[in-house]
Protein backbone atom coordinates (compact mmCIF):
# COMPACT_ATOMS: atom_id res chain seq x y z
CA UNK A 1 0.00 0.00 0.00
CA UNK A 2 1.41 3.43 -0.83
CA UNK A 3 -0.21 7.07 -0.09
CA UNK A 4 0.86 10.44 -0.28
CA UNK A 5 -1.07 13.16 1.63
CA UNK A 6 -0.99 16.58 2.21
CA UNK A 7 -2.59 18.86 4.37
CA UNK A 8 -6.07 20.07 4.84
CA UNK A 9 -7.19 22.35 2.19
CA UNK A 10 -4.42 21.45 -0.68
CA UNK A 11 -5.19 18.52 -3.19
CA UNK A 12 -3.80 14.77 -2.34
CA UNK A 13 -3.87 11.99 -4.30
CA UNK A 14 -3.81 8.79 -2.01
CA UNK A 15 -3.17 5.92 -4.09
CA UNK A 16 -4.52 2.84 -2.48
CA UNK A 17 -3.60 -0.90 -3.77
CA UNK A 18 -5.52 -2.41 -0.86
CA UNK A 19 -9.16 -3.27 0.75
CA UNK A 20 -12.18 -1.98 1.00
CA UNK A 21 -11.67 -1.46 4.71
CA UNK A 22 -9.00 0.79 3.75
CA UNK A 23 -11.31 2.88 1.53
CA UNK A 24 -13.81 3.24 4.12
CA UNK A 25 -11.02 4.46 6.39
CA UNK A 26 -9.90 7.03 4.07
CA UNK A 27 -13.32 8.46 3.67
CA UNK A 28 -14.20 8.52 7.66
CA UNK A 29 -10.96 10.86 7.83
CA UNK A 30 -12.35 13.56 5.41
CA UNK A 31 -15.43 13.03 7.04
CA UNK A 32 -14.24 13.49 10.72
CA UNK A 33 -12.18 16.52 8.96
CA UNK A 34 -15.11 17.56 7.98
CA UNK A 35 -17.25 17.39 11.84
CA UNK A 36 -14.45 18.97 13.64
CA UNK A 37 -13.81 21.82 10.67
CA UNK A 38 -17.53 22.85 11.10
CA UNK A 39 -17.78 22.19 14.86
CA UNK A 40 -20.73 19.60 14.96
CA UNK A 41 -21.44 17.61 17.82
CA UNK A 42 -22.14 13.71 16.81
CA UNK A 43 -26.49 14.28 17.80
CA UNK A 44 -26.38 17.15 14.71
CA UNK A 45 -23.80 14.96 12.40
CA UNK A 46 -26.44 12.03 13.00
CA UNK A 47 -29.33 15.09 12.02
CA UNK A 48 -27.33 15.97 8.91
CA UNK A 49 -26.63 12.66 7.36
CA UNK A 50 -29.24 10.50 8.53
CA UNK A 51 -26.98 8.59 10.62
CA UNK A 52 -27.65 6.90 13.95
CA UNK A 53 -25.53 8.76 16.59
CA UNK A 54 -24.29 5.42 17.39
CA UNK A 55 -23.22 5.03 13.72
CA UNK A 56 -21.57 8.50 14.32
CA UNK A 57 -19.64 7.31 17.28
CA UNK A 58 -18.02 4.30 14.90
CA UNK A 59 -17.26 6.95 12.49
CA UNK A 60 -15.92 8.82 14.75
CA UNK A 61 -13.06 6.31 16.07
CA UNK A 62 -12.95 4.70 12.81
CA UNK A 63 -14.59 1.21 13.93
CA UNK A 64 -15.82 0.88 10.74
CA UNK A 65 -16.74 -2.83 10.31
CA UNK A 66 -20.84 -2.01 10.09
CA UNK A 67 -20.62 0.87 7.90
CA UNK A 68 -20.61 0.52 4.39
CA UNK A 69 -18.64 2.39 1.78
CA UNK A 70 -22.15 3.70 0.34
CA UNK A 71 -23.32 5.23 3.85
CA UNK A 72 -19.65 6.83 3.86
CA UNK A 73 -20.26 8.38 0.92
CA UNK A 74 -24.17 9.66 1.68
CA UNK A 75 -22.58 11.30 4.59
CA UNK A 76 -20.01 12.87 2.85
CA UNK A 77 -22.95 14.15 0.26
CA UNK A 78 -25.14 15.41 3.39
CA UNK A 79 -21.98 17.81 4.35
CA UNK A 80 -21.69 19.32 0.49
CA UNK A 81 -19.33 17.17 -0.36
CA UNK A 82 -19.23 15.75 -4.00
CA UNK A 83 -17.93 12.03 -4.58
CA UNK A 84 -16.58 10.74 -7.41
CA UNK A 85 -15.86 7.27 -8.72
CA UNK A 86 -14.05 6.74 -11.55
CA UNK A 87 -12.93 3.67 -13.44
CA UNK A 88 -10.30 3.86 -15.87
CA UNK A 89 -7.81 1.34 -17.20
CA UNK A 90 -4.73 1.34 -15.38
CA UNK A 91 -2.36 1.48 -18.21
CA UNK A 92 -3.87 5.58 -18.06
CA UNK A 93 -2.53 6.39 -14.73
CA UNK A 94 0.24 3.85 -14.37
CA UNK A 95 -0.56 1.89 -11.20
CA UNK A 96 -3.46 -0.11 -10.16
CA UNK A 97 -5.80 0.25 -7.39
CA UNK A 98 -8.26 3.04 -5.58
CA UNK A 99 -7.54 6.26 -5.70
CA UNK A 100 -9.20 9.20 -3.12
CA UNK A 101 -8.78 12.68 -3.96
CA UNK A 102 -9.33 15.42 -1.67
CA UNK A 103 -9.47 18.96 -3.53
Amino acid sequence: MSSRQSSVGKAADLAIIGTDQTTKVLLARKLNELIEHRGLNQSEVAEITGMTQPKVSQVRRCQLQNISLERLMQALVALGQRVEIVVQPASLSGVSGITVAQR
